[in-house]
């Protein structure tokens, strides 16, 4: 519901609706919509916890960090609201911004290897300085692609696809790629 609608649309009783229970009954599992955000992300946190294979030569590198970004595009796309309204979660939650902050890092060094890595193959020509900027860019791309595409993109009524979630999808990996 809150990847179709939006968090801020959403409200325990829509969800006590949707799951056919009583709102009592889902205040017994949880007190409130946040605690509920927070099970999500702690799903989410998880999911998106995965590092990129090692960079042993240059032939299968584009090929598997194509795979690693589509992987993490696909995970984004499941947790899709966290991002869309990322601004609003995080300076009401301030547990929330700093997870967050920690899977950027983590992320951030990520792309740091990656791109080290390939300087060190010779695939690539970046200074260190250059490659924390590339990860910086990267990172901004990969963090708010979904409000690019959904300003950009026209309205394709309330639902999207998954015609429209893969161009999504496949339009940001190629973005980043071209970084």
């Amino acid at each position: 519901m809150f990847n179709q609608r939006g968090e801020s649309h959403v409200t325990t009783g829509h969800i006590a609706d949707e799951l056919n229970i009583s709102p009592g009954n889902l205040y017994y599992h949880f007190r409130n919509k946040d605690e509920i955000i927070h099970h999500l992300f702690a799903q989410f946190e998880k999911s998106i916890d995965i590092e990129p294979n090692p960079i042993t030569d240059a032939a299968s590198a584009m090929e598997d960090l194509w795979l690693y970004l589509h992987l993490m595009f696909e995970r984004i796309w499941a947790y899709r609201f966290l991002y869309r309204n990322l601004n609003d979660l995080l300076a009401r939650d301030a547990k929330l911004k700093s997870h967050f902050n920690i899977i950027v890092g983590h992320k951030r060094n990520a792309v740091v290897n990656l791109c080290g890595a390939l300087a060190g193959l010779k695939a690539m020509k970046a200074t260190e300085t250059e490659i924390r900027a590339l990860s910086e860019n990267v990172l901004v791309v990969a963090t708010f692609w979904l409000n690019y595409e959904h300003l950009s993109a026209p309205r394709i009524g309330k639902l999207q696809t998954e015609t429209v979630q893969a161009e999504h999808l496949s339009r940001g990996v190629a973005q980043v790629m071209a970084l």
